[in-house]
């Protein structure tokens, strides 16, 4: 990955004036690289890594394998695309394995993303199968870690 995207994975919001200088190029040469990336899809959208156990609110995240039939003439895609428009679904990806989609999903409580998977996710032609896991705490989000290290305070020797 390229020097520049590695800088804006570790903080986007790092002014310019910082990144050239990380990079040995200019302001303006880190503005018109990050306009060409934008315009070209390559960076698609910003986000902040939330700490949600610090947040205070509760929100049930399930990771999903899903088994699905391709359709003739458009493979996993066409399904996959159906499935990732639901605004439950946060992420949805092509896997190899034994499962076709990874499938995270986010709601309010564990009885919504049941009902979600059984109700919406389960019922769609063409899913075979599913397997739900739940999230029960995160260490690291998106390359961040949410843990803070405590430093062992050590004694004096005398």
């Amino acid at each position: 990955m390229e020097p520049l995207l590695q800088l804006l994975k570790q903080n986007a919001h790092a002014p310019h004036s910082d990144l050239a200088r990380e990079l040995g190029c200019t302001e303006g040469e880190v503005a018109a690289r990050i306009a060409a990336l934008e315009s070209e899809g390559v960076i698609v959208g910003y986000q902040p890594v939330i700490d949600r156990e610090k947040l205070g609110k509760e929100i049930v995240t399930a990771v999903i394998e899903v088994k699905i039939t391709p359709e003739r003439g458009g493979g996993f895609d066409r399904l996959a695309q159906r499935i990732a428009k639901f605004e439950q679904v946060q992420s949805c990806y092509l896997m190899s394995g034994g499962y076709d989609l990874l499938v995270v999903v986010e709601g309010a409580t564990l009885q919504e993303v049941a009902g979600f998977v059984s109700e919406k996710l389960s019922t769609i032609p063409g899913v075979i199968s599913t397997g739900t896991h739940f999230r029960l705490k995160a260490y690291k989000e998106n390359g961040v870690s949410l843990t803070r290290e405590e430093k062992a305070e050590r004694l004096a020797v005398t």
